[in-house]
């Protein structure tokens, strides 16, 4: 099961150009599986025990940290924000009917569009800061009322657990959850800058044309919702946690692993409870050069963890890993998708190919044939259509990924790392359009000028 395991790992790693991954599976009372896959920049193996950064997994230890506060009686998870961080003084009055619950569950009323995250002209620096932010801002819904994934509640979770505990948040982490776990080499950073800087950290990665280029993570502040940085061997101890009420009372662990109100996303956890399959609870980690996925099943009491040093990208089912690592768990065969990095980059490259080759031959057509004919009103103004259409779609590609990504607004470095390859065939063509269109009118105008007609 093992070899198995690790070969359809190492091949899908291949299929989708990344660098380097690890891997921890948990079963029962034990870690039944910890590997790392693959070597980081500076030539060293990826191992059981390397940091890697698990972005958003982070959510769920951060929930966690307020339902411990909220099981010593410090925190009422249906008492208002604001009446633990007072010196709130919003203009929307809604801001105070924001409760705990509603920062746990994404459902407050915030989204990326009324509340910048991403796209911040200057990114927050420390979590003071966010709160305070909360002052200016007008909310897209009543809280409650509409779940929106937005990063910085849990950058308001964190303050909230620097308030009550009157600890920093890292040192909360480290005393009461990774500590008591024995997660030795788990910790917790502000901003991604603090990734960059640490040499054990391999270097992250985005896929551009088939190929993995190393790249210093964007500059983002992720204490709260994307902080933690774990190892294979920690995040199995972290999964085995979940089975019993090591950290919380049996009552609070059930809130903790419930679904929300407003959608099956409870306390940092995606959760489900079906009738065929059983109660699981999941979530994936974004960052722009790193990735992560896990998910557990409580019944069968089976964790599956990965961590990846290559971000989000369009074509890159990271998913699949887990699935895939399940079929195998479960004693069925995990299937490779087609549907993978190396066979979507091929297809754009083979596109970026025939454009140039149809951006040559257009142009050498339009030159060889001078007649009124070709250069008719008609066909300029296709030829402009053709200009205007790819340049149109690239202005467009921020409105259209926030639409597929419900509600996530991504700077344009995101979005560039993201789509690479597509961002390129589609400058390509418009490049081809332009000169197609430039090659019309300069034609089209000595064909009106040969024939006598004024311009």
């Amino acid at each position: 099961m093992v070899s198995e395991i690790d070969e359809y790992v190492q091949k899908n790693m291949k299929l989708n150009h990344i660098p380097g991954a690890s891997l921890a599976i948990a079963k029962g009372d034990g870690t039944f599986y910890a590997k790392g896959y693959g070597t980081a920049s500076d030539g060293k193996g990826i191992t059981a025990t390397t940091p890697m950064p698990i972005a958003s997994l982070s959510k769920s230890m951060t929930a966690l940290a307020v339902l411990q506060l909220a099981d010593l009686g410090r925190i009422d998870l249906d008492a208002p924000y604001v009446s633990y961080v007072p010196d709130i003084k919003p203009a929307d009055e809604r801001v105070t009917r924001i409760t705990i619950r509603h920062l746990l569950n994404q459902t407050s009323g915030l989204n990326d569009k009324t509340n910048p995250d991403m796209t911040r002209p200057t990114p927050f620096r420390k979590l003071e800061e966010v709160a305070s932010s909360l002052n200016g801002v007008k909310l897209a819904a009543d809280p409650g009322k509409t779940y929106s994934y937005h990063n910085p509640l849990d950058q308001l979770l964190a303050l909230l657990v620097e308030r009550v505990s009157g600890q920093r948040f890292s040192d909360y982490l480290h005393d009461h959850v990774f500590g008591p776990l024995g997660m030795k080499d788990t910790f917790n950073v502000s901003a991604t800058e603090q990734i960059n800087a640490n040499p054990a950290i391999p270097a992250g990665h985005y896929v551009l044309l088939g190929k993995p280029v190393a790249k210093e993570e964007p500059s983002w502040f992720i204490g709260g919702p994307a902080g933690v940085v774990s190892t294979a061997e920690d995040m199995a101890k972290w999964m085995r946690a979940q089975y019993d009420a090591k950290l919380l009372s049996p009552g609070l662990l059930k809130q903790y692993h419930a679904a929300g109100e407003q959608g099956p996303y409870g306390m940092g956890w995606l959760a489900s409870d079906e009738p065929d399959v059983g109660r699981t609870i999941s979530h994936s980690g974004i960052l722009w050069t790193y990735k992560s996925e896990e998910t557990i099943d409580l019944d069968q009491r089976l964790g599956i963890a990965m961590m990846f040093d290559a971000g989000l990208n369009a074509f890159i089912d990271y998913s699949a890993f887990v699935r895939g690592i399940a079929d195998i768990m479960d004693g069925g065969k995990a299937e490779v998708s087609a549907v993978n990095s190396r066979n979507a980059e091929t297809v754009l490259m083979a596109l970026m190919a025939a454009t140039v080759l149809w951006g040559g031959f257009s142009l050498y057509r339009q030159i060889k044939h001078r007649n009124r004919a070709a250069m008719s009103r008609r066909k300029l103004i296709f030829a402009a259509i053709r200009a205007l259409l790819p340049m149109l779609i690239l202005a467009l590609l921020s409105p259209i990924v926030t639409f597929i990504g419900g509600g996530r607004v991504l700077p344009w470095q995101g979005i560039w790392m993201t789509l690479p390859s597509v961002m390129l065939w589609l400058g390509l063509l418009s490049l081809a359009g332009i000169a197609s269109f430039v090659c019309r009118c300069v034609l089209y105008r000595k064909t009106r000028r040969g024939s006598g007609i004024s311009a």
